[in-house]
């Protein structure tokens, strides 16, 4: 699963000269190969004509970047890194310089030989120091080397309606940062009546697996371990029997969750939206989801920290073919630091959003720490159109979290704990530890196959 809405931009040609580097910083030099030492990359992760919005912002930074950067020159293709046809368009010479991958595609891409080492290229690259170590970790293989860089994240928190917690007697300023708080939030919210859910849980169409390993991490455990080189299930732990009863008794006993259950992501975006629920688990990405949708304020939601030790996150990035030349990666990560990872500009980006209803200061893409990190707080803090305040509590929190990325085959395990989430949801007497022996079964047959 992914989740992170983004914005980008342009600055004007001066100021990217500047923050460019090496001896192409303002247009390449004729060792770069190409007619008159220009070289031509293939990028894909263009928006589809469908999102008109986007993919004009994109055609503009791609006229601006040439513009800054006469020596390279972009052929921008839509789409992403599909597993199913990456290898046959890798050996076919049909993949593209520069590919978009989720977070969850690098560590086999990279155990395969499918992806340039970038190591050598991103010494000098600005704000790459800054990138926060745990998406860098994403990229980097065994062998310490680098081989991509992130350009967007998200993390899980949980999203609540403030005004139901101020009928419900609670402090919106002070959401819960346990899970027996939360339990106890969601009792206290349910109670109100008129059809009011306390707290709303996915179960089907894998989201159900996706926020369950959100759970256990949360919990203090694994969905998957690597041991001796292979992987093996983990969640039928302590962790895992911890995140099943909490939700049977939010369920079952405490009567917090409502009788309606089967629920997928867009059932729970209308239950908020309609403001008969009192949190879910989500990132901070849902929330123009709802107030567009359904016509809500942003003043009437708030985002708190994932409670416990550790969040799912997530993400997206880029990496390079492996079979282009110096010249090629080194105009490729010119492009992808241009326009991705460069926070002088944010400000750019945030004004020229600002203007198509976008909403500006949501805790969102938070890839940086330090001084490129300062610049981007300065500019969404200048042009911030929602009220940030509301999103300290998930800000505050998130910092002390670990962030772990989906397990290995995560689609095809989270098939599996779909129906461990099912169960415990719809039957009352599920026999818990039988429901974890089970699924850890099918999923270690899963995991065999991931090398």
């Amino acid at each position: 699963m992914t989740g992170a809405l983004s914005r980008r931009g342009f600055i004007g040609a001066g100021m990217a000269c500047t923050l460019t580097w090496g001896l192409a910083a303002c247009g390449g030099s004729p060792s770069e190969g190409g007619k008159d030492g220009v070289v031509t990359i293939s990028v894909n992760g263009m928006p589809p004509k469908t999102q008109p919005v986007d993919r004009t912002y994109f055609e503009q930074d791609v006229k601006a970047f040439e513009k800054a950067h006469p020596k390279i020159r972009i052929d921008a293709r839509e789409g992403q890194m599909d597993p199913k046809t990456f290898s046959a368009k890798l050996a076919g010479g049909q993949l593209e310089d520069v590919y978009y991958v989720y977070f969850t595609d690098p560590a086999g891409l990279i155990a395969r030989r499918q992806a340039a080492d970038i190591t050598p290229y991103v010494k000098d690259l600005p704000y790459v120091a800054d990138l926060k170590p745990a998406y860098k970790k994403v990229f980097t293989g065994p062998d310490g080397k680098l081989y991509g860089l992130p350009n967007g994240q998200y993390s899980l928190g949980l999203i609540y309606n403030r005004d139901l917690f101020e009928k419900a007697g609670l402090d919106p300023d002070e959401p819960p940062t346990t899970w027996d708080g939360v339990r106890a939030a969601a009792k206290k919210i349910s109670a109100l009546g008129d059809g009011t859910v306390g707290y709303a849980d996915y179960s089907k169409n894998n989201q159900g697996g996706w926020h369950f390993t959100s759970w256990v991490y949360s919990m203090g455990g694994d969905i998957a371990v690597r041991d001796s080189g292979r992987w093996h299930a983990a969640f039928d732990s302590d962790a895992g029997r911890q995140a099943l009863r909490m939700l049977h008794a939010m369920r079952w006993t405490d009567d917090s969750m409502g009788s309606r259950q089967l629920l997928q992501i867009e059932d729970v975006q209308k239950m908020m939206g309609a403001g008969k629920l009192g949190m879910y688990m989500a990132g901070p990405d849902n929330i123009p989801t709802i107030v567009k949708q359904f016509e809500r304020k942003y003043s009437e939601f708030g985002v708190a920290a994932m409670p416990g030790t550790a969040t799912l996150g997530g993400g997206n990035g880029f990496m390079v073919n492996p079979k282009a030349s110096p010249e090629k990666i080194r105009a490729g990560l010119q492009w992808i630091q241009w326009k991705y990872l460069n926070p002088d500009r944010t400000a750019y980006e945030d004004k020229r959003a600002s203007g198509n209803d976008v909403p500006i200061g949501l805790p969102l893409d938070q890839l940086f720490d330090g001084t490129a990190s300062d610049k981007q707080e300065a500019s969404h803090a200048k042009y911030a159109n929602v009220p940030r305040d509301n999103y300290k509590p998930f800000v505050e929190g998130n910092a002390e979290l670990e962030q772990k990325v989906e397990p290995p085959a995560a689609q095809q395990i989270y098939t599996v704990l779909d129906s461990v989430m099912q169960a415990v949801l719809t039957k009352k007497d599920a026999d818990l530890d039988q429901l974890l022996k089970d699924a850890s079964k099918k999923a270690d047959g899963i995991l065999a196959t991931v090398k």
